[in-house]
């Protein structure tokens, strides 16, 4: 169902529980046995129930509009970087104050007619470096097809950051990042940080074909100064392997001391299920695996 659902549906349906939280709170101080004759219980639990309001708010409404009056976020360019994928730049004041890292998400709220009312999450698809933020967008949506039409200008909401699929979670020297289709941006943001010697980062990038391939420059020009590998791995989707380009035996080709290694994974949902499937038939244990589903 979750995949056949619009992202504002679902995101709105969950902010129903909040109602939910609420008319539970008054049927039960009307009608519970433990409350109806007993004051301390009452203002007990109406005290926690404001506490966490309090909490709520601060997080939901009191975050969002202290890092807007802080950073004064907004659209600085918007690049094509493949048909029906776009990047968009922001920039903003003390943005190295926002203390984001690679492989980190906000959730972004663009301040147009049509899109103000409407959060959405993005990971950065280049490292923090305190000049701008850059999130990398695939229009497969109302919402994601027009952000492609941004201004720049636009004023900008931003919560986060968000996420742990972060150099934080390395455990080996060797890594392996493994990108599908705009699964890229966030491995990218990794492959240009993660501390490393020559030859202990390898990228492996899966795409139907050259045209759909994002920063096959940046990636370039990055693989060259750290001495790191980029694999491209091109190809239709469909093959006689039911893994396709993702067999065990390819990555273990490409990539022979795979086992070895901590692997990242980024990827639609279906390419993600393959890769860590494989991965494993590979010999990679699971716990040195990382995974992060792109739905969009």
């Amino acid at each position: 169902m979750r995949r056949r659902l619009a992202y504002e549906t679902w995101y709105y349906l969950h902010l129903y529980a909040y109602l939910a939280v609420l008319l539970a709170f008054a049927h039960q101080l009307a009608v519970g046995a433990q409350f109806t004759d007993n004051r301390a219980a009452r203002v007990a639990w109406t005290g926690a129930h404001l506490a966490v309001a309090a909490f709520l708010l601060a997080f939901r409404v009191g975050a969002p509009l202290r890092l807007a009056l802080r950073h004064r976020l907004r659209v600085a360019a918007v690049v094509r970087e493949a048909p029906g994928v776009v990047s968009v730049y922001i920039t903003g004041r003390h943005l190295a104050s926002m203390h984001a890292q690679a492989g980190q998400f906000f959730r972004w709220r663009f301040l147009t007619r049509g899109r103000w009312w409407q959060a959405h999450p993005f990971s950065l698809s280049s490292a923090p470096n305190g000049r701008f933020l850059r999130l990398t967008v695939k229009a497969s949506g109302d919402h994601t097809r027009g952000l492609t039409r941004l201004r720049p200008g636009v004023r900008v909401l931003a919560e986060g950051p968000y996420g742990a699929f972060t150099a934080t979670l390395r455990r080996r020297r060797r890594v392996l990042l493994l990108a599908g289709g705009v699964g890229v941006a966030p491995l990218r943001a990794l492959l240009e940080t993660l501390p490393a010697r020559p030859g202990e980062v390898d990228l492996v990038y899966r795409a139907s074909s050259p045209e759909e391939v994002l920063f096959p420059h940046e990636l370039t020009g990055i693989a060259n100064a750290r001495q790191a590998a980029v694999h491209w791995v091109l190809g239709p989707r469909a093959g006689r392997h039911p893994a396709g380009q993702l067999a065990a035996g390819r990555l273990r080709s490409l990539v022979p001391d795979l086992r070895f290694r901590e692997v990242f994974v980024c990827g639609p949902p279906g390419m993600v299920d393959v890769a860590r499937r494989e991965l494993r038939r590979a010999g990679v244990p699971r716990r040195r695996i990382h995974a992060e589903r792109f739905d969009l």
